[in-house]
């Protein structure tokens, strides 16, 4: 039985940093896709970041260069590294995952779904 429990999110000001991490279970997060979604109060879903099988990270361009995607196959682990938090960044994290080697950013992709996660950041 596949499960994600994400963790990690809280309230910052602005210039902060956060780490999400993505408890995996009922299979191996290395092998796979996995991505992280975002959904802010009165907007769609909308993609983050992805990393799939064979490492392949990709960023919306919204992020790149603040938000870094890792895998701990040890801890069988997704993380979300947010380094210079803007107050655009609040939002409801998502881990998502789907038992392809290969990421799409569209959210039917994904057949599982973390819980979410509250990132807020202040100006």
């Amino acid at each position: 039985q596949v499960q994600l429990v994400e963790s990690g999110g809280g309230s910052t000001q602005a210039g902060g940093s956060l780490r999400l991490s993505c408890a995996a279970s009922g299979f191996t997060a290395s092998r796979y896709c996995m991505a992280w979604f975002r959904q802010a109060p009165g907007k769609e879903r909308e993609g983050v970041a992805t990393l799939d099988g064979r490492s392949n990270m990709f960023y919306a361009d919204s992020v790149k260069g603040r938000f870094t995607i890792s895998k701990d196959s040890a801890k069988n682990t997704l993380y979300l590294q947010i380094d210079s938090l803007k107050p655009e960044d609040t939002a409801m994290y998502y881990c998502a995952a789907d038992l392809s080697t290969y990421c799409r950013w569209y959210e039917g992709w994904y057949n599982y779904w973390g819980q979410g996660t509250q990132v807020t950041v202040s100006s």
